[in-house]
């Protein structure tokens, strides 16, 4: 009998998190599997308690959003704990990338209990304070890090209004952002309107903003978009969501082992979450993550 140790974000799509864990959880105990059912108090908790799960579970699994999985990641990279994920957030972009069942609990469930792992590579953050972080799908820098900034800065509404008023905010005050990127050897300064460095294709609840990253080839992709006009910028990021942004002559893509963002007031997001001012030093480590995926690869 494998050990599962579930780490739990209640309140995790607004409050779903709680009845999804219950779901999940029962579903894992039907399959023969003993769970241990974890929720930390707050983001500090919650890690400790990921690392004391690795030491002493067969399989971590995260019940909550991509929030959630990079608390996990933080304690899983470079061991041999699998990662087992129950889609729970609003986002749920590492559950898209790896093709795991969002809207059914129990059959993520199964994914986890079915035991077929894969091994993908993690991004590693060198922040501007020195401390170093593990991500999963993408680091985000320029107008969507601000629209975020915005966005924490307001209480009301709640869910995905709140950023789009705050996305809508910051294109009222819209300018182009002077940028130093470097990718691998290249360097280069820029006016830009964002940077995005993919370790898988999307982020923001399926914006693909890397549509061909790959998070098992040993490389990072680097999209960059240079500044442009507000119509311009208003007809772009519609095209985000299916990919069809690398038609923009603004974009150019890269791939590279590791990137360096600097710019002015501008602060760094991966998986979602804070990282910090930049600058920031990104780079790929292959291999570093087994995760727990559906028998069948999913196209994506």
């Amino acid at each position: 009998m494998r050990t599962v140790a579930v780490l739990v974000n209640p309140a995790a799509g607004g409050g779903r998190g709680a009845k999804v864990a219950r779901r999940a959880v029962a579903r894992l105990r039907e399959r023969g599997l003993d769970v241990n059912e974890l929720a930390g108090s707050d983001a500090h908790h919650a890690a400790a308690l990921a690392r004391d799960a690795v030491s002493s579970a067969d399989v971590l699994a995260t019940v909550g959003g991509d929030g959630m999985i990079s608390i996990a990641l933080q304690a899983l990279a470079g061991t041999d704990v699998p990662l087992g994920i129950v889609p729970a957030g609003s986002g749920n972009d590492h559950a898209r990338a790896y093709g795991i069942p969002r809207h059914r609990p129990e059959r993520a469930a199964d994914v986890i209990a079915d035991g077929h792992t894969t091994t993908v590579d993690v991004g590693r953050i060198v922040a501007a304070d020195g401390e170093t972080r593990y991500f999963g799908t993408v680091v985000a820098a320029g107008f969507d890090s601000l629209v975020n900034d915005r966005a924490n800065r307001m209480r009301r509404p709640r869910g995905r209004t709140r950023y789009n008023l705050a996305a809508l905010a910051e294109l009222a005050n819209l300018r182009p952002l002077p940028f130093r990127v470097e990718v691998d050897d290249d360097r280069f300064n820029q006016e830009l309107l964002l940077a995005a460095i993919g370790n898988a294709p999307t982020y923001g609840g399926g914006m693909r903003i890397c549509p061909e990253a790959d998070p098992a080839d040993g490389l990072l992709d680097v999209t960059v978009v240079r500044a442009m006009p507000r119509w311009r910028v208003i007809r772009f990021f519609p095209t985000v969501y299916t990919g069809a942004l690398v038609r923009h002559d603004e974009v150019e893509l890269y791939r590279a082992t590791s990137v360096r963002l600097d710019a002015p007031g501008i602060r760094a997001y991966a998986d979602g979450e804070l990282v910090g001012p930049l600058p920031v030093e990104v780079s790929v480590v292959p291999g570093a993550l087994r995760i727990l995926i559906p028998a069948v690869s999913p196209t994506r």
